[in-house]
């Protein structure tokens, strides 16, 4: 297998551990391959120590809060040109997810992004669809601002353990010792925080005050990715999202702050009470990642070697849209299967015998742990006119990206869902 690698047998004992910690199984834990935006087939083999891709390899290891050159066979690392270091940016990951087969250009995001990092205490508000695009629109942002000496710290709160969510000050303290953990510096969190009156948003504000921000002579970026996984805990988001507009306000009279950029990605609208004078969303600069249009997902088959015309490009997009995480797999799919034709392809797409069916079924079992939004979704999938939904359902099915919003109403967000869904809701009754 081409650019491949292997864990080593210390190296998987480092996962073990790493995945036992946040209460993971090692081959049926679905959010462990969905983070990493690989198969449970691919995980499966890692455990088997099988050489598997290495972008996966190290999206797998990423995934679970690991170093993947702790974890592959030291033997197997190709070499390459030396580059050079970034604080707090890991090159080896960054280098892969940049490949030309895991990305399509959005010059007009990627230039506006860069230029307001350029601006002193920016905020970067990014809106996607899980499965987007976002984490690797921003990883090319933050490439482009390293070569300018920016600091980097990029955080994910999937990498955050259940516990962390139980009280702001653990919240708060996990959050200072990853990024100090970004930045490839000590944490020294005991130094800064103190069990006082002051609270924990004046410990964490001293910390970055006293130690992050001056630690080094240039600014410093926080990719926050994710952050809608706070937003089912009030007694964490209510402080927390108070605090970054305190310091995204703060630059604009302190030089110090100044030297703080903000960058918050999220999947959803934001359908949580906050204070507008205490929110960060509605400040900064708003960023969304739509579907890809006809000439990009051209450009997408191109990178996979598909010299598709532009009858074939619309046949796909018929039934999956522009969604890039199902282009990618149908594009990596028939570049590997060249005798499976695109007609052939499109029977089974939406089928149990097509290669969505993981992730169809996925989806499946979600909606039957709530037999209302079930029901709603039934109702969306079985008309063809669009159709309105109480709220909060119509919010949960946006959510897990299944539905595109009309004015106030809704429609599936592709055919590939509507056939799926019409046949199998009426199976699960």
């Amino acid at each position: 297998m081409a650019d491949s690698v292997r864990a080593s047998q210390k190296g998987l004992e480092i996962v073990n551990q790493a995945r036992y910690h946040k209460g993971w199984k090692k081959q049926v834990t679905v959010q462990w391959w969905e983070i990493a935006h690989t198969s449970q087939a691919t995980l499966k083999r890692f455990w088997q120590r099988k050489p598997i891709e290495r972008l996966a390899f190290i999206a797998i290891c990423r995934a679970v809060g690991v170093d993947w050159q702790e974890v592959v066979e030291r033997d197997e690392i190709p070499e390459k040109p030396q580059t050079r270091k970034v604080i707090g940016l890991d090159h080896g990951n960054l280098s892969e997810l940049l490949t030309p087969e895991c990305y399509v250009e959005r010059p007009a995001l990627e230039s506006c992004c860069y230029e307001t990092l350029l601006q002193p205490g920016s905020l970067i508000r990014i809106k996607a669809l899980r499965q987007m695009g976002k984490t690797m629109l921003v990883d090319r942002v933050l490439a482009q601002v390293a070569k300018l000496g920016y600091r980097i710290a990029f955080l994910s709160f999937k990498l955050a353990d259940r516990n962390h969510f139980t009280n702001l000050d653990e919240f708060l303290r996990w959050f200072c010792t990853m990024v100090a953990r970004e930045l490839q510096i000590p944490s020294k969190l005991d130094d800064y925080w103190e069990e006082d009156a002051a609270g924990s948003k004046a410990d964490c504000t001293t910390y970055f005050e006293e130690y992050l921000l001056p630690a080094a002579d240039s600014p410093l970026v926080i990719s926050l990715d994710d952050l809608d996984l706070i937003f089912p805990y009030p007694e964490i988001y209510e402080d927390f999202f108070a605090l970054l507009r305190f310091w995204h306000e703060r630059a604009k009279s302190r030089q110090l702050w100044k030297q703080l950029r903000l960058i918050v990605l999220y999947s959803t609208e934001v359908y949580i009470p906050l204070n507008i004078n205490q929110s960060p969303f509605n400040v900064g600069v708003p960023i969304e990642l739509l579907e890809f249009n006809q000439e990009q997902v051209q450009k997408f088959a191109q990178l996979y070697g598909l010299d598709w015309d532009v009858g074939q490009i619309n046949q796909l997009m018929a039934m999956i849209g522009g969604y890039p995480y199902l282009l990618k797999l149908a594009f990596a799919y028939l570049r590997n299967h060249k005798d499976i034709s695109l007609s052939e392809f499109l029977r089974l797409a939406p089928t149990e015998a097509g290669i969505y069916s993981d992730h169809l079924r996925q989806h499946l079992l979600e909606l039957q742990q709530d037999k209302l939004l079930a029901l709603a979704f039934k109702k969306v999938v079985t008309v063809t006119n669009t159709v309105q939904l109480e709220p909060l359902q119509a919010y949960k099915l946006d959510r897990m990206g299944l539905v595109k919003f009309w004015d106030n109403q809704v429609k599936p967000r592709c055919e590939l869902y509507r056939q799926y869904f019409s046949t199998y809701l009426q199976e699960s009754e």
